[in-house]
């Protein structure tokens, strides 16, 4: 069973998302923010990662470079996951190494196609 480590800092958004995947048949482990993701990544090692943008202490744009950057993480699939949906904000998340990005409201097959496209690697 493949481990998603959901990002979210809004409780709704984070119970939504985590159910969805459970019922995917993915183990779900759920932060609310940079920090602790970052923290979570390095004790947990998630098969995948969906990350918000817009948090307290660290965003996902820092979130994303930082793992990136780090040889023990650098391969783990980053979702960027955000209700900033302009083109820009898409160009730009990917910039700082997400492998896709999806804008909030999304259609749930949306992402968890997403992620099962990812995990095939």
């Amino acid at each position: 069973m493949s481990r998603v480590l959901v990002v979210e800092d809004s409780q709704s958004q984070r119970e939504m998302i985590s159910k969805l995947l459970q019922e995917n048949g993915f183990e779900v482990m759920t932060v609310e923010d940079g920090v602790e993701a970052v923290e979570a990544v390095k004790q947990n090692k998630p098969d995948l990662i969906v990350l918000d943008i817009v948090m307290p202490r660290m965003n996902g744009y820092e979130v994303c470079r930082l793992l990136k950057a780090d040889p023990l993480t650098q391969k783990t699939p980053i979702i960027m996951c955000s209700s900033k949906g302009e083109e820009f904000d898409r160009y730009w998340g990917i910039r700082q190494g997400a492998d896709a990005y999806i804008a909030k409201p999304f259609q749930p097959q949306e992402l968890v196609g997403t992620i099962k496209q990812l995990l095939r690697g």
